[in-house]
């Protein structure tokens, strides 16, 4: 089996990752399933439904996902699917330390614990999926690489940043 760097990018990759076996992926529509297969989502993979990509570098991402970084896609709330395991999510929410001042809550999988989504006030109308999530990796080098980076200056220094000169960076929100 190819590495998930040396994979062929024309067609969709599943490699071994969770336990749920019954991703997809084609030209209009994937999934992304938490790590114990409980709870798994359909999304858009290009516009109307798909909105954004980008990697956040606030210090609320780096808390919430225990890493230093999140690379997230948003997706209009009407184009999300919860095929399986919605009443399995477990929520958490609080605005204290949100740059926007708005509550942010966050959706995860009672389970196993995986963030599946964030929704907030300051965005109305659509969710912040996790792109670690996605069960076609290769969809995470093509259409959802992200073309943003927020709040450059949170940024660690070990980490250069989001490749590519299209990229948008900005300090803070948008």
């Amino acid at each position: 089996m190819p590495s998930v760097r040396s994979a062929p990018k024309s067609k969709p990759y599943f490699p071994l990752a969770g336990i749920a076996k019954d991703g997809y992926s084609n030209g209009e529509e994937a999934t992304a399933t938490c790590f114990c297969g409980c709870v798994q989502l359909a999304f858009p993979v290009q516009g109307p439904g798909l909105l954004s990509t980008f990697v956040c570098n606030c210090t609320d991402c780096r808390k919430i996902t225990g890493s230093m970084f999140a690379s997230n896609f948003t997706v209009g709330d009407r184009y999300l699917k919860h095929i399986r395991g919605q009443e399995n999510l477990k929520s958490y929410g609080q605005s204290e330390t949100i740059a926007s001042g708005h509550k942010m809550t966050n959706y995860f999988c009672g389970t196993c614990g995986s963030l599946m989504y964030r929704v907030g006030a300051a965005f109305p109308n659509c969710s912040i999926l996790r792109l670690g999530t996605v069960d076609d990796f290769n969809l995470v080098e093509t259409k959802l690489k992200p073309t943003r980076e927020l709040f450059v200056k949170d940024r660690v220094s070990w980490f250069g940043g989001v490749e590519g000169e299209d990229v948008k960076r900005c300090q803070a929100m948008l």
